[in-house]
């Protein structure tokens, strides 16, 4: 059997471990989960009104401000969900069960890719369940072809790999679980200072910058474009250019950092 094939079967092994692991264990998934599907019934119901009038289009309208949200917290729930993922690979980490696995016959990498693989995968299937409750609570696409729809997803998928590889690295400098979760915080806040609930141009001048070049505003902008018809502009490569840019950098320092220290 080639290298390749011994790493795919490999990969394909700790992939169904996570997988199992998070179903014996869906408490942590669903907390997480709970926490873009909290904000946005809050912020619909609770600010809708008021926070619509900061969106243009006159008086209040509820509906026009779930069409804005929505894209916002669909990358906010990615953002979420990774950061189990940090965690997991932190009590991989400090169980144990990684120097048990260093002394086995398998790919040395398929333990980190498996972590990879099915963080994506429950990464996705928390964008559909909080695009579920978008749509029950009545978000609709405007004029977005089956092409839109795909790059949608594509973006979407490219983002949670991005993302979670960035946690891998938290996970795999964390000494804890919990400070796993604290690391991987910004992770969760990173969306709250961008243009996920508010236009840029509602936001103080001094902060606007901060809001404007973070990784998820051209993401979000990005998403209403496709999703909406808005304007995407520049958003566009910006939002393909930090992705590609974190999946890179998680790549190489969870790569690193796991062959750094066997013996953790």
């Amino acid at each position: 059997m080639s290298s390749l094939s011994l790493a795919v079967r490999d990969s394909a092994t700790m992939l169904r471990r996570n997988l199992l692991h998070a179903r014996r264990y869906p408490s942590l998934t669903l907390n997480l989960l709970l926490t873009p599907v909290m904000l946005l019934l809050l912020f619909v119901y609770i600010f809708g009104d008021t926070m619509s009038m900061g969106i243009g289009g006159g008086g209040p309208d509820r509906a026009r401000y779930i069409a804005y949200i929505v894209p916002g917290l669909l990358l906010m729930t990615i953002g979420s969900t990774v950061v189990g993922t940090a965690i997991s690979v932190s009590n991989d980490m400090t169980e144990g069960i990684i120097a048990r696995f260093r002394t086995m016959a398998i790919h040395r990498g398929s333990v980190i890719v498996g972590h990879v693989i099915g963080s994506v995968l429950q990464s996705i299937l928390s964008v559909v369940v909080v695009g579920t409750v978008g749509v029950a609570i009545g978000f609709r696409s405007t004029g977005a072809t089956v092409l839109d729809w795909f790059a949608a997803f594509g973006l979407l998928v490219l983002f949670a790999l991005s993302l979670t590889w960035i946690a891998v690295g938290m996970g795999l400098i964390s000494p804890n679980a919990e400070a796993a979760s604290n690391n991987a915080m910004p992770l969760i806040l990173l969306p709250l200072l961008s243009s996920a609930f508010v236009p840029l141009h509602s936001m103080p001048g001094w902060f606007q910058p901060i809001a404007q070049y973070q990784p998820f505003t051209p993401a979000i902008e990005t998403l209403r474009g496709l999703l909406l018809g808005t304007e995407i502009g520049n958003n566009g490569w910006l939002a393909i250019a930090w992705a590609v840019g974190l999946t890179v950098l998680g790549y190489f320092w969870a790569k690193a950092k796991f062959n750094q220290d066997p013996q953790r």
